[in-house]
C-alpha cells in the first residue's frame, strides 16, 4: 500500500468535506444494487474497491489488470446502466473545482475517478 504523506493527509480530508464522502456513499449503494444479482457481484465487489478508494483518494495508486472476456462484458453493461452517469457527475464536479485555482487538485481527482467510474474492471485500487 502506497504511503500517504502529510499533503496527502491533508487533501483527503479537505476531499471528505467537499464531496469525496458523498461520492464515495453513492459508489457504495450502487455496488450493493449491482450485487443483488448473481451475476453482477463481481462487478459489484470491484465498485466497492472503487468506492473505498473514493474515499481517500490521496496518497494511493490505480495498477491496470488484464480483463477476462465476461469481465468486459460486465464493464459494458456497468457503461450503459451507470458508469457513464456516474462518470459524467464525475467530470462535471471537477469541472467545477477546476473553476478556481485552490480547486484545481480536486478537480483533477474527479477527472481522474471519472475515468475509472467510467469502466471499473480492469483496474486494482491501492
Amino acid at each position: 500500500m502506497a504511503q500517504t504523506t502529510v499533503p496527502g493527509t491533508l487533501g483527503n480530508i479537505v476531499w471528505l468535506v467537499f464531496g469525496g464522502l458523498i461520492s464515495s456513499i453513492v459508489l457504495f449503494l450502487l455496488g450493493g444494487l449491482v450485487c443483488l444479482t448473481i451475476v453482477g457481484i463481481p462487478l459489484g465487489l470491484q465498485v466497492f474497491k472503487l468506492a473505498k478508494f473514493v474515499l481517500l483518494p490521496f496518497g494511493k495508486t490505480v495498477v491496470n489488470v488484464n480483463q477476462t472476456g465476461f469481465k468486459m462484458v460486465l464493464n459494458i453493461i456497468w457503461l450503459l446502466l451507470f458508469g457513464w452517469e456516474c462518470a459524467l457527475g464525475h467530470a462535471v464536479v471537477g469541472l467545477i473545482f477546476c473553476a478556481t485555482v485552490i480547486g484545481i487538485p480536486f478537480g483533477l481527482q474527479y477527472f481522474k475517478i471519472a475515468q475509472f467510474v467510467l469502466l471499473p474492471l480492469g483496474h486494482d485500487f491501492q
